[in-house]
C-alpha cells in the first residue's frame, strides 16, 4: 500500500465504467494501492452509490450506455464538493475535456490509462500544473482518434462523416480501414 494512500483520512473511491472487465481490473487495481472501491456500470447505478456514500475520490468514464459521466459528476459534486473526479474517455478531444472540468472533474486522462497515471490524477495537488506526459499520443493518432469519434457521431456513416471533416469518402474508407496508429 502506498503511504501516501494510507495517510489519507477517507479512501474511498466511486469507479464507473460500462466495460466490465476494465472496471473490474481498474477496481482492483486500485483496491491493491489501499483505496475502499465501490464500482459502477452505468450512470443509474453511480448516482445510487453516490446517492447512498458520496465518496472522497471517483474515477468516472466520459460515455456509459445510459448517459454521460458528466451526470455522474454533477451529482457528486452536489453531495460532496471536495470530490476529486478524474474522468476517462477512449475518445479524448478538447470540447470534452472542457465540459469534463467545467463540471468539476479535476483532471482527463483518455484510456486505455494506466493505474498509476489514475491515482498520481486522483491525488495531485489542484494548485501543481501536471508534468507532461511521458508517452504522448502521435500527431497520426491525434488524427485517428478524431476521425473516429466524428465517424461514430455521424452514425457510422462514411459519407456524412467525409462531408463533415472535408475529406474524400474513399481516402476516409481507407483510413477507416486501417489500424490505429501508435
Amino acid at each position: 500500500m502506498d503511504d501516501t494512500i494510507a495517510a489519507l483520512p477517507d479512501k474511498t473511491v466511486l469507479v464507473v465504467d460500462d466495460d466490465a472487465a476494465f472496471l473490474t481490473r481498474l477496481g482492483r487495481a486500485l483496491g491493491g494501492r489501499g483505496f475502499d472501491v465501490t464500482t459502477a456500470g452505468s450512470v443509474s447505478e453511480a448516482a445510487a452509490a453516490a446517492s447512498a456514500a458520496a465518496p472522497a475520490f471517483a474515477v468516472i468514464d466520459l460515455r456509459l450506455e445510459d448517459g454521460s459521466g458528466l451526470t455522474v459528476v454533477e451529482a457528486l459534486r452536489k453531495k460532496r464538493e471536495d470530490c476529486k473526479i478524474v474522468m476517462l474517455t477512449g475518445y479524448g478531444n478538447i470540447a470534452t475535456a472542457v465540459a469534463a472540468v467545467k463540471a468539476g472533474a479535476i483532471d482527463y486522462l483518455s484510456k486505455p490509462a494506466d493505474v498509476d497515471d489514475v491515482v498520481k490524477a486522483l491525488l495531485a495537488n489542484p494548485e501543481d500544473r501536471p508534468a507532461p506526459p511521458d508517452n504522448p499520443m502521435s500527431a497520426d493518432r491525434v488524427r485517428w482518434e478524431h476521425i473516429q469519434r466524428v465517424y461514430e457521431l455521424c452514425g457510422h456513416n462514411v459519407s456524412e462523416t467525409a462531408r463533415r471533416l472535408n475529406m474524400h469518402r474513399r481516402t476516409l474508407q481507407r483510413i477507416l480501414a486501417k489500424r490505429a496508429p501508435r
